[in-house]
């Protein structure tokens, strides 16, 4: 089967989420947000109605959304370095890779790795990111309307997202196919700033019902998996017949005809693999050419739509979770220990046995549509929101402060490392010297993972003790507002204090 995408989701990006104004710190030492008619609003500005909308103030920002922003960024390298790395059949999975991962003495390794991926990181890192990004509409325009801006907010948000819209066509054709930011982008302009005001209980069981049975319908039928079904089930049928000595139908033999046919277009083969590699070593312009076709015709729209799907119930989901308090950490302990272990009990499981299953089937195409689709968003959401639980558990303790420091100044700069990201992990396995591409053991991926994680964490702290914003967040900044933001930290201005605002 072909990749679902350059990861299902491809582990969709990051984005800038803490749009807030005003907080109040509780006793865990998160900075959270003051509570207005049962839910968690902005802080009122009575004194500073007139005031202009501007970005959000060092000082205001939300600790728990920037440590969940960074665990994500960093998290997300680990389904996608799959992609950056080498070709593969299916999504997410080592096979059709030009040194076999599933034979050899690090077999086992390397299918524990792949379990543990599933389990932890799959799909949950788009997850988290998608519910951050639904949660800054509510940030961004609350604060707005709080100070009196609420009319001005509109034209800001609009800029916010066809900006983030155009970052994202700019790094998906010249950059990296795997791109995210275009789609959070249009989903931005086209659906979410009309769900601002919904109440949370509305938007986390509407979110839900679109990111899981909705999703999975269009994914079926998007991936052809629907079609898989019912053209083996017409084989079978038409085989049985025939061992039964009882004469088939031209309607019959036509679908053994077509399922033989499906069957041996998903088997690997050193030719497959040769090709998938010759596209990969292909010159930067013909890549550019090919990815632009990412973007045109009926395919493209369809495809996208699928993935705006998808990123819209996970981000309704998020709108609803910090109106609920539960983003910012401001539930009491039991409810994400709940959360977590609840989640983790039914959707550990499920991976164990889903992907026992297709491995031990070879990765067939059934296999794999029954047990790796099928309940992939079910599975995304109830170990996404227990891998939430577990990292606001973190956050609520205090434990390990100075990592979560680095985490969150990762999140801070999410944009810039994301795009930092795309371009390193292409220069090691394609355009530098190196040219690593198909070249690497499935274990040895995460050696480059940990890697980009060092420079990820140690340049993103280093780079906030002098500057205001990541690069490329002082960019979508100073486009969305129209005006050049302050960029470096003056000494002798308190932090989180904008200079000529």
């Amino acid at each position: 089967m072909t990749s679902i995408r350059p990861s299902f989701v491809n582990h969709r990006g990051p984005m800038e989420l803490n749009e807030k104004n005003s907080s109040v710190t509780n006793q865990t030492g998160t900075s959270s947000l003051a509570r207005a008619e049962a839910t968690p609003t902005i802080v009122r500005e009575e004194t500073e109605s007139l005031t202009p909308p501007t970005p959000v103030a060092r000082k205001d920002r939300i600790f728990s959304l920037d440590v969940i922003r960074g665990v994500a960024l960093l998290g997300i390298l680990l389904v996608n370095i799959e992609n950056f790395a080498g070709p593969e059949a299916l999504h997410d999975i080592p096979v059709g890779t030009p040194i076999a991962a599933f034979s050899g003495p690090h077999a086992p390794l390397h299918l524990f790795i792949l379990m543990l991926k599933w389990i932890f990181f799959e799909g949950k890192m788009n997850f988290l990111f998608c519910m951050l990004f639904g949660a800054s509409v509510v940030l961004m325009t609350t604060r707005a309307e709080r100070r009196g801006t609420g009319q001005q907010i509109a034209d800001i948000y609009l800029r916010r997202n066809l900006w983030l819209a155009l970052f994202g066509l700019l790094h998906g054709i010249f950059i990296w196919s795997g791109d995210v930011l275009f789609d959070y982008g249009l989903v931005g302009v086209l659906m979410l700033f009309a769900c601002r005001k919904l109440k949370a209980r509305t938007l986390f069981i509407t979110g839900t019902c679109i990111s899981v049975p909705l999703v999975t319908i269009v994914l079926f039928f998007w991936l052809g998996s629907a079609n898989d079904f019912n053209l083996s089930r017409q084989a079978a049928v038409a085989d049985a017949q025939e061992r039964a000595g009882q004469p088939l139908t031209p309607e019959q033999k036509q679908a053994q005809r077509d399922w033989t046919a499906r069957v041996e277009s998903q088997k690997i083969t050193q030719q497959s693999i040769a090709a998938s590699m010759s596209v990969a070593h292909e010159t930067y312009v013909a890549g550019v050419i090919h990815r632009v076709e990412d973007y045109l015709g009926s395919r493209a729209a369809i495809t996208h739509f699928t993935f705006a799907t998808q990123d819209l119930g996970a981000m309704l989901i998020g709108m609803g979770l910090f109106k609920f308090g539960f983003l910012t950490a401001e539930q009491p302990y039991g409810t994400y220990i709940w959360t977590a272990a609840l989640g983790f009990l039914v959707a550990a499981p499920m991976y164990v046995i889903g992907m026992w299953k297709a491995y031990i089937s070879g990765f067939s195409v059934l296999s794999f549509d029954k047990w790796i689709c099928l309940p992939y968003f079910f599975n995304r959401e109830a170990a996404g929101l227990a891998l939430l639980s577990i990292i606001l558990l973190v956050v609520k303790s205090c434990v390990f402060r100075t990592f979560q420091s680095m985490l969150a100044a990762v999140g801070r700069t999410a944009l810039s490392n994301y795009l930092l990201t795309s371009i390193l992990c292409q220069f090691l396995f394609l355009w530098g010297p190196w040219k690593l591409y198909g070249k690497l053991e499935y274990y040895q991926y995460n050696y480059v993972v940990l890697v980009v994680w060092m420079i990820n964490l140690v340049g993103s702290a280093l780079w906030l003790r002098a500057f205001r914003f990541g690069p490329m967040e002082w960019v979508w900044r100073s486009l969305t507002y129209l005006k050049f933001q302050p960029m470096r930290i003056n000494p002798s201005v308190p932090a989180g204090l904008t200079v000529g605002a």
